[in-house]
């Protein structure tokens, strides 16, 4: 990760909307919703850097909205998870992560008071880093032009950074979501700052791989996470630091068991790994998507699902060999 630096604990803040960092320093803070962390949000993160060589404390400030909100409309799902946020950003050499509530009360601040009171007051912030359609507050009436009204009076200075661009157009989330819908991964890697990932407990299934030769595990996706289109993909995993190379099913799952308990026909993530026949049921462990290889299908009987899952393997190991 290129703007890793070993050593350092970011420290995380939820759940509160009185916030305080507890710090006399002044303070640079990026403001987003940073879903599908990508390289327009990695340029903000470039530039907040700079400050800390001025001596600057650095924060992103991103918002905590309620799962319940994304459960039935699609195009509202997430590209990045709460978790995977804080994963990606404590590797991204960051003091602070702020994870603001959203909900009825908060979302009537007005900007003039998110300003003064959240920003200036309570984190002393001093530069906010932003793209140039930032927007906060009440109705999100704040933006680059209120921030700039407050210079003179205060020192508070809003350092714009320009999109970056990808095959002519803005890198944006709604860019990487219809390519992840699609099964165009490659296209999605390409605008994102890490490959599509999914991270979470590794859970139980019917075991079937293991039956036939081929154990795989298999991560339940949160509600809110956007699933890419179902089907194979070439992939990778990281298990306790260590990557291995990997194919992985996206699609619905009617053989995993949910809480120990009766099966459910939910969206799941089955991968298997490579030359790998470790336990690590109720692991955390990170799938990352590299290339989609086909559908899915119904092999009609096990012995047909053993022969093309050894086909794919094969396959697989060789796309590896050449890419990743």
């Amino acid at each position: 990760m290129p703007l890793a630096e070993t050593g350092r604990r970011m420290i995380i803040i939820s759940n509160e909307a009185d916030i305080r960092i507890g710090d006399s320093s002044k303070c640079a803070v990026a403001i987003g919703k940073f879903d599908g962390i990508h390289r327009g949000h990695e340029k903000l993160i470039r530039t907040l850097h700079k400050y800390r060589e001025k001596g600057y404390k650095t924060a992103v400030f991103t918002f905590d909205i309620k799962p319940d909100c994304f459960l039935n409309n699609r195009e509202s799902k997430v590209l990045t998870t709460v978790d995977e946020k804080r994963l990606i950003f404590s590797d991204l050499n960051i003091d602070y992560l702020i994870e603001f509530p959203f909900y009825e009360k908060t979302a009537c601040i007005s900007a003039e008071s998110f300003l003064e009171d959240i920003l200036m007051e309570r984190l002393n912030c001093r530069a906010v880093v932003c793209g140039p359609d930032l927007s906060f507050g009440y109705k999100g009436r704040g933006n680059v032009d209120l921030i700039r009204s407050y210079a003179g009076s205060c020192g508070i200075i809003a350092d714009v950074v320009e999109k970056v661009m990808y095959e002519g157009e803005p890198v944006s989330s709604s860019r990487i979501r219809d390519h992840i819908v699609k099964g165009e991964i490659e296209k999605a890697n390409e605008m994102l700052l890490r490959p599509y990932m999914f991270y979470g407990t590794v859970v139980h299934g019917r075991k079937l791989g293991r039956t036939i030769g081929m154990p795989t595990v298999n991560l339940l996706p949160k509600p809110e996470k956007l699933m890419p289109k179902n089907g194979v993909y070439y992939s990778r995993v990281r298990h306790m630091g260590m990557e291995y190379r990997s194919i992985t099913n996206i699609g619905s799952k009617p053989t995993i068991v949910k809480n120990g308990s009766k099966d459910e026909e939910v969206m799941g993530v089955e991968t298997y790994i490579y030359n790998f026949n470790e336990e690590i049921y109720g692991d955390d462990l990170l799938v990352s998507l590299y290339h989609y290889v086909r559908g899915e299908k119904d092999f009609g009987s096990v012995e047909s699902l053993k022969e093309h899952m050894g086909r794919d393997i094969r396959q697989g190991e060789e796309w590896h060999r050449q890419h990743i």
